[in-house]
């Protein structure tokens, strides 16, 4: 298999970006592109790294590829340390207490020239994982779990 993928990511608790990185290419997933967008997901309230599952890059990659962007994908929130991820249960609704935030399997994602509904139809469309709408807070939750939609 020969080719290659690459995804544009922007960190929005950060400020840093990857543009047009490249993590697959021939066949195989790039170790140090992999671990470039690791730290780029990182937990920004604990400054921690989690190896981050490759498959949720190839399922950022389908979407923007399907939505014809050319803006970077926003992070709201990557990996979630344990400590992290309770801290947001008790200051917010809708945060698993077993979340795939805290195994490297979710991000909460928007596209800044798409609208979120379509969006959202566009992960669906793909039958990965987890598709979550959240409107109100102005992102979708994406991950590499069971298909699911809410």
């Amino acid at each position: 298999m020969t080719g290659e993928r690459a995804i544009s990511l922007a960190n929005l608790h950060t400020g840093e970006e990857l543009r047009n990185l490249t993590y697959w290419a021939d066949g195989e997933y790039l170790p140090d592109a992999l671990e470039r967008c690791n730290w780029l997901l990182r937990d920004h309230r604990a400054n921690t790294a989690h190896p981050m599952d490759p498959e949720l890059f190839d399922l950022v990659y389908a979407i923007r590829s399907r939505l014809c962007s050319t803006a970077p994908v926003q992070i709201i929130s990557g990996y979630r340390s344990p400590a992290t991820n309770e801290l947001l249960r008790a200051t917010s609704n809708g945060v698993a207490k077993h979340s795939l935030h805290m195994t490297g399997k979710a991000l909460d994602i928007r596209v800044a020239d798409c609208e979120l509904d379509y969006l959202r139809k566009t992960a669906k469309s793909l039958r990965v994982g987890g598709v979550g709408y959240y409107p109100d807070s102005h992102f979708v939750h994406i991950d590499t779990g069971r298909v699911r939609y809410w």
